[in-house]
Formats: C-alpha cells, sequence, structure tokens
C-alpha cells in the first residue's frame, strides 16, 4: 500500500470517530432535577407541591403543546411568588427535559436538563436559553403565547419549538397556582 493510502484511510477513520465523538457531544444530562430545584430555591423553605389539572386546563395544555396532554397532574416546587417546573417534550424525535424557574409570573430562567437528540445541542447555552429571561405570557383569543420573540437556533428548529412551548406552559400552569403573585397587573386567566 502506498504511504499516500494509509494517510487517507487513516484521515477517513479519524474524521468519523470525530464526527461521532461531536454528535454524542450534543447528549447528555447536564443538570439533575434536585439541583436544579435547589439552584431555583437555595433555602430549605421550598415546597414541593401539586398542580391538579381538570379538564379546561388540559385542552389549555394540549393547546400550546400541540398535542394531548396524557397527566393528571403536574408536580413543582413553590415559595413566595416563585414556582420551578420540570417538563419533558419531544424536539424532533426524542424528549428534551427542561426545567423553567419563574418569579412574579414572569421566566427567571430557563435551563436544559437533559438533552438527547444528536443535532441541536446548542439550545442549552446561555446565547439561548437567556432569550426568555423576563417573558410572560399573553392570551389570545386562540391561544397563549410568549410576550417576546426567540430567535432560533439554525438546525435546531424542532428544539427551539420545544423548548417554547415548555415555556408557554410554565407560564400558563404557574398562573393556576396560588404563588401567582397577588396583585399584579397581569391578564386574569380562568382556573
Amino acid at each position: 500500500m502506498a504511504p499516500s493510502g494509509f494517510f487517507m484511510k487513516c484521515f477517513v477513520i479519524l474524521a468519523v470517530l470525530f464526527f461521532s465523538v461531536s454528535l454524542q457531544a450534543q447528549k447528555g444530562v447536564f443538570l439533575a432535577p434536585n439541583v436544579f430545584s435547589a439552584q431555583a430555591f437555595p433555602e430549605p423553605k421550598k415546597v414541593l407541591q401539586t398542580l391538579w389539572l381538570n379538564r379546561a386546563l388540559r385542552d389549555r395544555a394540549g393547546k400550546i403543546l400541540g398535542h394531548s396532554y396524557a397527566g393528571l397532574r403536574q408536580r413543582y416546587w413553590g415559595l413566595g411568588s416563585k414556582t420551578a417546573w420540570v417538563f419533558e417534550e419531544v424536539g424532533k424525535e426524542l424528549p428534551i427535559t427542561v426545567g423553567v424557574i419563574i418569579e412574579n409570573n414572569r421566566i427567571e430562567k430557563i435551563s436544559i436538563l437533559e438533552y438527547r437528540e444528536s443535532r441541536g445541542g446548542e439550545v442549552r447555552y446561555p446565547f439561548f436559553t437567556d432569550q426568555f429571561k423576563q417573558l410572560g405570557l399573553i392570551k389570545t383569543p386562540k391561544k397563549y403565547a410568549l410576550d417576546g420573540n426567540i430567535d432560533g437556533v439554525t438546525g435546531a428548529t424542532l428544539s427551539v419549538r420545544a423548548i417554547k412551548k415548555v415555556a408557554t406552559l410554565a407560564l400558563m400552569f404557574h398562573h393556576n397556582t396560588p404563588f401567582t403573585q397577588v396583585g399584579s397587573s397581569r391578564p386574569r386567566f380562568e382556573r
């Protein structure tokens, strides 16, 4: 075998290995739910709560997600006017685990806890998640939406959509908890 053929085979093998390693770097568990809740509520006073979902809440959740919401309840942490939620929503093919912290009816922080897709893992970085800070919820006659724009990420369109849905769902659920700020100027949502 000629030396150039040997180097070409080595190059191809290294390129394949590099590509497969870079795809695997997109995936991973980045934050455990208990660590996420500890970040949301450093003090030990947080309370694990349950939001029981009646038919109207499940219907609203289904409209936000674009598919039916199967659960009868959603667990979350709450204290004062702050709540923290963990949801799973499918990006392209696999679920993305997302944590959302809401305070005073605005998103304080979004964290990607686990990302399973082979592409689009850039959605876990602050350049993307920081766009959600201080966004709230608006209700039009036909749907719920975030009150600000979110720029997409090339190659992660479906993951971006999934995270936007989760952010909207968390805000809508927050508005149906006792932790919603009393006396705020937010629109009143029926329970």
